[in-house]
């Protein structure tokens, strides 16, 4: 159902905090126009942890508004509490999203049996599918293999994809084996989407396409087509701006990189997520300046 360069949209904030609608509208349109496959707004990339719920899924509804059918939209939707999280995925339908992006629940840290109802009473409640969201470095919950299993098992037309962000390459094969290939497996690093697509992998959900957006479908477009060569002299091209990226707390330096690759989109932050520093702006300019020389 998804495959290739899906970027994790930021959202333009103007200097008051105040969300940027036109600078939306034309991200979009950048990014359908520079081959991205799909987009995921209001994610992690998106400060959607910064937005009220009437904001994040009036993002959405402008996402799929613009977007009018040209690529998938993919809604950020989860939550820690069951009850919020199903709230969620009825308003992403609602929105006209075609999936929801859903992570685990965070920080209360519950067990695997707990993480298996929490996405089963999602799935019951809303027929939209899910791209399950797996990054323990941000919710300290990981969906092990064996429970994403009894997901796609259960509800395989729910659960369509993983989003997968653990960093670990061999959880590519063994999901692989205990899921089937009808689960999509998208990377959620672009520093490994190479090695995580040879191993069975199908896309990435990307930081670095907000920024260099051609390129990255570029990327994804020889990995489907298995050539290896091609794709990674672009993911060396590309490898220190992934880096980078990440050299200050997210979407700090992609904002940054926005700013020299558009300089008409607005920069603005919600706290507390700031402005990148000095030694963070300095690298994303040494990552991308051979990239759009």
């Amino acid at each position: 159902m998804f495959s290739g360069s899906i970027p994790a949209l930021v959202t333009p904030f103007s200097g008051d905090g105040r969300i940027d609608e036109p600078a939306y509208r034309a991200l979009i349109d950048w990014q359908i126009a520079e081959g991205s496959s799909a987009l995921v707004p209001c994610g992690t990339t998106g400060e959607a942890a910064t937005l009220t719920a009437e904001e994040h899924f009036g993002i959405v509804r402008v996402c799929v508004d613009q977007a009018a059918g040209r690529v998938p939209v993919i809604a950020g939707a989860g939550s820690n509490d069951t009850r919020v999280a199903i709230a969620n995925i009825a308003a992403a339908k609602a929105a006209g999203a075609d999936a929801a992006l859903m992570v685990p629940p965070y920080y209360n840290r519950p067990n695997q049996e707990g993480i298996f109802q929490h996405f089963q009473a999602v799935a019951e409640s809303c027929d939209l599918p899910v791209v399950l969201y797996n990054v323990p470095g941000r919710t300290v919950t990981d969906i092990a293999v064996e429970t994403m299993g009894r997901l796609v098992e259960a509800y395989p037309k729910s659960f369509v994809a993983v989003k997968d962000a653990t960093g670990v390459l061999q959880r590519v094969t063994a999901q692989r084996l205990v899921c089937g290939t009808g689960l999509a497996q998208i990377s959620g690093n672009d520093e490994t989407a190479l090695a995580f697509n040879a191993s069975g992998g199908v896309g990435c959900i990307s930081v670095s396409a907000n920024v260099v957006p051609r390129l990255c479908a570029e990327f994804q477009a020889a990995c489907a087509a298995g050539d290896y060569i091609a794709a990674r002299a672009l993911h060396d091209r590309l490898f220190p701006l992934h880096l980078a990226l990440f050299s200050d707390a997210s979407p700090g330096p992609v904002k940054y990189a926005l700013s020299k690759v558009r300089p008409d989109f607005p920069t603005g932050l919600r706290l507390p997520m700031t402005w990148p520093s000095a030694a963070s702006q300095a690298a994303v300019d040494k990552a991308l300046a051979p990239l759009v020389a």
